[in-house]
């Protein structure tokens, strides 16, 4: 007991516990004539063999080893931002403090423990260094890895909570937005959820390929229609016509009664010509679909089926949300768009009639035959209109029409016409020609 252990001697004589709690005795040595507080501090370390030093009694590994649980542990805190604000004003707040909490508990349990090896030996006695390094290992850090685990627990379970919450939150979200896409065009539905759409009351001018189609003679033809018979066969015919404008790219405005308004261009345009041709297929595709139902509506006893009138047309509109700032529509408006409505009222039972800037548009892929002018409700002058004929590539595979073309070169022959003799000697004629 009046062996006395100087400061210098005093960092080979520490003690060193584990992270959990377990304490290791250390010393320069397991040599005779220690003091008597080193030799109660080594019966509690393990049997070491005379003169070998255990890891735990070099200082600089010690220090390392706490220096990067407390890099580690702020690093962590800094990396999730368990602390401060979120990028995220949603983001749980409760959980992520909790587990911080934990972290820094343990963290300033290390940081202690550093300040014990190097700052307490230079400011007091060897035997209160020793009395504060045996109360922070003894008597403290059990009670900080237990707080720790509560802390981390606590916050990884209301992080849990936090989850589910979440995932029923999704899951009701996921059902009011499908039930929203239904009311929708899926164009809109889409740049509105992606964010590209604007919510607010405003228009644009912008060249739209507009659609209308009609049942023709509706009224007459439903009079003998029971009321349920009617609602099958319209919501039939709307829901077949829909799915053929939407694999199209077609934005529905809107259902009319038995008519359907779309357009092609907005919110997404693949060009003005692109949008005019795929208008023209899908109506293409819609009057033939239309005979389909025709023949299955006769076999159910149906004895005047629906007949539909398409018209096309190709111009500048007014497109955007018009309304109110609570509730608002989003349409096109403009006389290209009355010219469309009206156009389809002159076209033939089965048949489509596009104005000539479509047909312009489209005269490369789909062949159409000009009409006589039509006289159109608020136009003053008449409006040339053209009947659609077919696609190209289809006519051409069930024979109705010849064409080759090359580069300053373009043959077209409309078998249809009847007139083969005719077809030959133009034919003949520009060879001739060709050949002088």
């Amino acid at each position: 007991m009046n062996e006395v252990v100087n400061k210098r001697d005093f960092s080979l004589v520490l003690l060193r516990p584990a992270i959990f709690g377990r304490r290791f005795a250390t010393g320069a040595s397991c040599r005779r004539g220690e003091s008597e507080l080193t030799r109660n501090h080594s019966r509690r370390r393990p049997a070491c063999a005379k003169g070998r030093i255990m890891i735990w009694n070099s200082i600089p590994i010690m220090t390392t080893i706490d220096l990067l649980i407390i890099a580690v542990t702020i690093y962590t805190i800094q990396w999730y931002r368990l602390i401060g604000p979120s990028k995220r004003p949603s983001a749980p707040q409760i959980g992520p403090r909790w587990i911080a909490l934990g972290l820094l508990a343990v963290c300033l349990f290390y940081f202690a423990d550093l300040l014990s090896m190097y700052v307490l030996p230079a400011v007091a006695s060897t035997q209160e260094a020793m009395a504060f390094m045996g109360t922070l290992h003894r008597d403290l850090s059990w009670l900080v890895v237990l707080f720790a685990m509560i802390a981390i627990s606590a916050g990884f379970i209301e992080l849990r909570r936090t989850q589910i919450e979440l995932t029923e939150k999704n899951e009701l979200l996921a059902q009011l937005s499908s039930k929203l896409a239904k009311f929708l065009p899926p164009q809109l539905y889409n740049s509105i959820f992606t964010g590209t759409h604007t919510t607010s009351v405003a228009a644009k001018r912008k060249k739209l390929t507009i659609f209308f189609s009609d049942i023709a003679n509706f009224t007459e033809t439903t009079d003998s229609l029971e009321s349920e018979e009617l609602t099958n066969l319209l919501n039939q015919y709307l829901a077949e016509m829909s799915k053929i404008a939407v694999s199209h790219g077609a934005t529905i405005d809107k259902y009319v009664g038995d008519g359907i308004m779309g357009f092609f261009g907005d919110p997404a345009s693949r060009g003005s010509k692109e949008d005019a041709i795929a208008c023209v297929k899908m109506s293409i595709a819609m009057q033939r679909r239309m005979c389909e139902l025709q023949h299955k509506w006769l076999d159910l006893g149906s004895e005047k089926p629906f007949q539909l009138r398409i018209g096309v047309n190709t111009g500048f509109c007014t497109v955007g949300n018009f309304g109110s700032e609570d509730r608002m529509d989003y349409t096109t408006i403009g006389n290209e768009v009355n010219l469309a409505a009206r156009l389809q009222s002159h076209a033939d039972l089965g048949g489509i009639l596009v104005t000539h800037e479509t047909s312009s548009l489209i005269k490369d892929t789909i062949l159409t035959e000009e009409r006589e002018a039509v006289s159109v409700k608020g136009f003053p002058q008449p409006v040339r209109a053209y009947r659609v004929v077919g696609i190209y590539d289809e006519l051409e595979k069930d024979g109705r029409v010849i064409r080759e073309e090359r580069d300053g070169f373009r043959l077209l022959v409309d078998l249809s016409k009847g007139d083969q003799y005719g077809a030959i000697a133009a034919v003949e004629n520009v060879l001739a020609r060709l050949k002088g």
